[in-house]
């Protein structure tokens, strides 16, 4: 009788000598993609980093308010938070929480939300006189001269230097409140407008506005 059971070649076995030099390759394969991991997420933590780093926050106020519940009263802090870059954008928060790093925390997460583009010009103000108004506070913004300086009180000061305008004049007319203040400064930044997209708007050319 014949042996029908196959016969196994002894070129298709791996060595003893093969096995561990595939894993090592193995190995070696890993590691690679370990330190290609890690560089990318040091690369990544670095970006993140540098664009944490061009933001600055102000915080322009932090109160102690209370809300009254079944129970009696729930004690919490309100922080008035200023975020931009000074480099044209600026915007406004508020936060509350039950003690004051989560109330910044927090007002810096909502600034950043409601940020604002502010056309600068080459000496670093503002291109024509603006207007603002939030509730019972108005803000009057009218372009400087160069070295003129920031000459602005309050919360309106902290919005405009943030923003990355040098030289500017500002005026309060209306309430004190540092949140309808700094609110008002925005809105009176959210309506600037260059000359040439006031030109454009028009349709009209530049040169028509100059004159």
């Amino acid at each position: 009788m014949t042996d029908s059971s196959p016969q196994t070649n002894s070129n298709d076995v791996p060595g003893a000598a093969d096995v561990p030099a595939a894993a090592e390759g193995q190995q070696q394969e890993q590691r690679r993609g370990g330190r290609g991991e890690r560089r990318g997420g040091r690369r990544g933590d670095r970006r993140n980093q540098e664009r944490d780093s061009e933001w600055q926050e102000r915080v322009v106020q932090i109160r102690r308010v209370s809300k009254t519940v079944k129970g009696g009263k729930k004690m919490s802090f309100r922080a008035i938070v200023v975020v931009g870059n000074e480099k044209g954008q600026v915007g406004v928060g508020v936060g509350k929480a039950g003690d004051v790093i989560g109330a910044v925390r927090k007002g810096v997460a909502d600034g950043k939300k409601h940020l604002v583009k502010v056309p600068l010009t080459r000496h670093n103000s503002i291109p024509t006189l603006s207007n603002g108004r939030d509730g019972a506070a108005s803000v009057l913004i009218r372009p400087a001269a160069p070295g003129t300086g920031v000459i602005a009180g309050g919360s309106i000061r902290t919005v405009l230097e943030l923003a990355g305008i040098k030289n500017v004049l500002a005026k309060r007319l209306g309430s004190k409140t540092p949140l309808n203040n700094a609110r008002a400064a925005m809105v009176a930044l959210s309506s600037l407008r260059t000359h040439k997209e006031t030109a454009k708007e028009r349709g009209i050319s530049l040169e028509q506005i100059y004159s």
